[in-house]
């Protein structure tokens, strides 16, 4: 399986989100759309925090060079 990138994660979540709001989703299906939603959103705070990791490296990295 492929991973995952975080603006297809963001646009499912805000379509389900959307679903809900609007009751657009049965109630039989509820359970399963808040699962993948809480899936998803973990998926994006994932990749928050390797992108954070990785800006600070790079900084960190520009930083040593300069001195």
């Amino acid at each position: 399986m492929t991973e995952m990138k975080y603006s297809k994660a963001m646009e499912k979540l805000e379509e389900i989100i959307k679903d809900i709001e609007n009751d657009e989703i049965d109630i039989d299906e509820l359970s399963a759309k808040v699962r993948e939603a809480v899936s998803l959103v973990k998926i994006c705070k994932e990749k928050i925090a390797k992108a954070e990791l990785e800006v600070k490296d790079v900084v960190q990295g520009f930083e040593v060079e300069k001195e």
